[in-house]
């Protein structure tokens, strides 16, 4: 029996100089799954985020997404097939509201062109409405609706983090690569993030997660990839990672015990 796969990624490398990021990585993520990438500072998680999302072009290898080869396409063009992503360091409209700053993310499902927008024809109106629709539900499974019409610049960081997904979820993606989203929120924020993680995925968006929160790693994952140097030492389960010694000695350090 042959297991689907939303991406899959073949002999992946990147170098910058003499220093190589990502040597040879080879993984599928299957559509449904949180499936997280963990490794110490420098292991080549966000190199590897760069080059899913067509920021960074890979020097080697293959990048698929529903069985289409994304290597040297742009960033809006990933996107617009289904794969949109976070950041660790917030990307967001400080001066605009809630509401507008999440429409940002609908206008890759946008046709009408420029003079259409400015002689206010009827299909404009039309998908203007159905953007604004989107970008309520999404604030809607971001728990984010009673801020709507509040100013991001005005808002605390934990509810800019979700602010920030609420935007990639706007664009209706397929596939959501998610930098560290639990960077600097307190335990209340992490809980939080964590039962937001299990609705994107139960709605039927695949997730894609990097993140150092290993509590939080070992409660939402249904699989986890271990990099160290840019190459793959481990990939399983939360329970496999958890007593993979390899792992433990190599980038936990030692007996680590998990919140399960």
């Amino acid at each position: 029996m042959t297991t689907m796969k939303l991406l899959e990624v073949e002999e992946l490398t990147k170098s910058f100089g003499g220093v190589t990021a990502i040597a040879g990585l080879s993984f599928d993520v299957p559509p449904g799954n949180v499936y997280s990438v963990i490794g110490p500072n420098g292991a080549g998680k966000t190199t590897l985020f760069n080059m899913l999302s067509g920021i960074y072009q890979p020097d080697e290898g293959a990048i698929r997404f529903q069985s289409n080869d994304i290597v040297g396409i742009q960033p809006h063009q990933v996107a617009a097939l289904g794969v949109s992503r976070t950041f660790q360091n917030l990307q967001m409209f400080f001066n605009m509201s809630v509401l507008d700053n999440v429409m940002v993310g609908c206008h890759l499902r946008t046709r009408t062109g420029l003079l259409s927008a400015a002689l206010r024809l009827p299909g404009v109106k039309r998908e203007e409405r159905e953007s604004r629709e989107w970008a309520r539900q999404a604030l809607a499974m971001c728990s984010l609706d009673r801020y709507i019409g509040h100013e991001a610049g005005s808002l605390p960081y934990g509810v800019l983090k979700r602010l920030e997904i609420a935007r990639a979820l706007a664009v209706q993606p397929k596939l959501l690569l998610m930098d560290e989203p639990a960077a600097g929120l307190n335990d209340t924020e992490t809980m939080e993030m964590q039962a937001l993680i299990r609705r994107i995925c139960e709605a039927g968006i695949t997730v894609l997660l990097v993140e150092h929160n290993m509590g939080l790693v070992m409660q939402v994952s249904d699989r986890i990839l271990v990099l160290d140097y840019g190459s793959r030492l481990a990939e399983g389960t939360p329970t496999e990672i958890q007593k993979d010694r390899k792992v433990v000695e190599a980038y936990l350090g030692g007996e680590v015990k998990y919140a399960m």
